[in-house]
């Protein structure tokens, strides 16, 4: 465990001078990956969200696809389809950018609901059915969408359905200063990603994915604990519906991989605590009377009232 996890605070730390001033979204996305869940980054354009991904892709020895979402786009566009091949008298299928480790799904509330809906198998099941046939997905399999939270002309709202497949949803935010200052000094450098040696193989990728799940070890206390917080959303009276039972499952395995991160083999209540506001808000329904209130906020209210076990 210990040269696995000092390999990952070595990607985080190399790929953090190609991401200015964005380790901590660096360091969400990592732990959506290694849980093997999806992320969301709900965030303006031009703040560096492409080149995170494929700052991960390529750091990890990973495919790398990317889908520019309009309101024209088709579902095929997103799975693949089969095209008619004059010489050999059949049909052949051509592989959409689904089939790549890492898919970038950029502006994905620009999309139609049919063609968000092309997702939902893709994330949930890790495979795609395309002309009454089914397609195993690549392993390991992660999606990273984006969504501008301002401009909403020209968008269709991800259901509820869709907003809980994300295990986490994350934004960048602006670069400080100082990292701006020297992005104009000395230009981008996501071309330079391109070329960057990978750190890993997909089968360390893979193994690292598999002992998370396996040895990190999660108490009954801190079951507990991730129980009572979920209830306690389900019994709020700004909440209409609180964390589903996929939720919980995304709770539990980030915390597990937050652990591994910080070198242990076990989780602590604080990797439940430090991760809520990215893993619980986006998956509550609030009354449409509590709507303007700030989700993080309840949520993050709701949490600091549940006893921390010992």
């Amino acid at each position: 465990m210990g040269q696995r996890n000092e390999t990952i605070e070595e990607i985080i730390n190399f790929l953090s001078g190609y991401l200015h001033g964005k380790a901590k979204a660096l360091k969400l996305s990592l732990i959506t990956f290694f849980s093997r869940g999806h992320l969301l980054i709900e965030d303006l354009p031009g703040l560096g969200k492409t080149t995170l991904a494929i700052a991960i892709a390529k750091a990890l020895g990973l495919s790398f696809g990317r889908i520019q979402c309009t309101s024209d786009l088709l579902p095929t566009d997103i799975s693949g389809l089969s095209i008619f091949n004059k010489d050999t008298g059949t049909f052949e299928f051509y592989q959409g950018p689904v089939f790549n480790n890492i898919v970038l799904v950029d502006e994905i509330n620009r999309a139609t609901p049919k063609t968000q809906s092309a997702l939902l198998e893709a994330m949930g099941e890790k495979q795609a059915t395309i002309e009454e046939k089914t397609y195993k997905l690549a392993r390991p399999f992660f999606v990273i969408a984006t969504q501008n939270p301002v401009e909403q002309f020209g968008t269709f709202p991800l259901p509820e359905s869709q907003l809980d497949r994300f295990t986490m949803k994350i934004s960048v935010g602006y670069a400080s200063r100082v990292s701006e200052k020297e992005i104009l000094k000395f230009g981008s450098k996501r071309e330079e990603l391109y070329s960057i040696q990978p750190m890993m193989t997909k089968d360390e990728v893979i193994a690292i994915q598999d002992e998370i799940k396996e040895k990190v070890y999660l108490s009954d206390k801190m079951l507990d604990y991730v129980l009572d917080i979920v209830e306690a959303t389900r019994d709020n009276k700004f909440i209409l519906a609180g964390v589903s039972t996929r939720g919980v499952l995304a709770i539990t395995a980030t915390a597990k991989t937050k652990a591994y991160f910080s070198g242990r083999d076990y989780v602590i209540p604080e990797d439940i605590k430090e991760l809520s506001e990215f893993t619980i808000p986006h998956r509550v329904i609030f009354r449409d009377e509590y709507e303007h209130v700030d989700k993080k906020e309840v949520v993050k209210s709701v949490i600091e009232k549940i006893p921390v076990p010992v």
